[in-house]
């Protein structure tokens, strides 16, 4: 089947702690079945959890804090080194540092948890993780595509701007007709040089009321889409099939 460009990639994101504030890649290598190196790869439980460290399983996103309950995370500004694991927090003149390999650098983080979230937490913070373990929304280790086309068309019809990070993109592409993603649901994408399968549409949650800029929790768009197209699902989950490189600027192609 000849190749059909569905348009070029604009951005890539990912979230080395699962709440905490994106960080922009020009380029990642992607490997097969996997998500982007290092996309929550890290949670930190809210008060006692059930998450083991030794047995992991996907657990719901209610066991870990999350912009869906807890907005001040939106305002924190984080940067993560992938060498060291090196998590650094910064919330205007404070900021905190912290090795999540060791117990005393996640000690630091969860102590700056405990300060900054006070009684908005069920009990002292927890981070976990476990190798090869992603703390996704969904059980399947994937992607997450954003149209910025439904982002402009979402915002002509609530009337306000959308910040296309409050749905927490990997990868956001232009040049697709508005809401069209939908339509590669079972199909197969060319990515750079990855090959992508679209297996899911994204059901939206309370995160995307915040704005991920204020933290403020200003809009109501999952029941605005219910109201107005009948569902609320906003953007598309991707398996890596085949892996490889993909940048900003590249082309994304459905082949079949």
């Amino acid at each position: 089947m000849p190749e059909t460009i569905a348009g070029p990639v604009v951005a890539l994101y990912r979230y080395p702690v699962k709440g905490l504030t994106p960080e922009s890649m020009p380029s990642v290598v992607l490997s097969a079945d996997e998500t982007l190196p290092f996309d929550r790869a890290y949670a930190i439980e809210n008060g006692p959890g059930h998450f083991d460290i030794d047995d992991p399983k996907h657990v719901s996103k209610l066991n870990f804090v999350m912009l869906a309950r807890n907005e001040q995370l939106a305002k924190l500004r984080m940067r993560f080194d992938d060498a060291t694991e090196t998590l650094a927090i910064l919330n205007g003149a404070e900021s905190v540092r912290g090795d999540l390999r060791t117990a005393a650098g996640r000690a630091a983080i969860e102590a700056f948890y405990t300060r900054y979230m006070g009684e908005t937490l069920r009990g002292a913070p927890r981070i976990v993780a476990s190798p090869g373990h992603s703390f996704s929304d969904v059980a399947a280790k994937c992607l997450h595509i954003v149209n910025l086309a439904s982002v402009r068309s979402l915002e002509m019809a609530m009337g306000v701007a959308i910040d296309p990070l409050r749905f927490r993109p990997n990868v956001v592409v232009d040049g697709l007709p508005a809401w069209a993603e939908f339509d590669l649901v079972a199909k197969t994408l060319k990515a750079g040089a990855a090959t992508l399968n679209v297996f899911k549409r994204t059901e939206r949650c309370a995160a995307t009321n915040v704005d991920p800029e204020t933290g403020v929790r200003d809009l109501k768009i999952p029941s605005f889409l219910s109201r107005t197209y009948g569902h609320s699902d906003f953007g598309v989950y991707a398996r890596v099939a085949s892996p490889g490189t993909i940048a900003t600027g590249d082309r994304i192609a459905v082949t079949t």
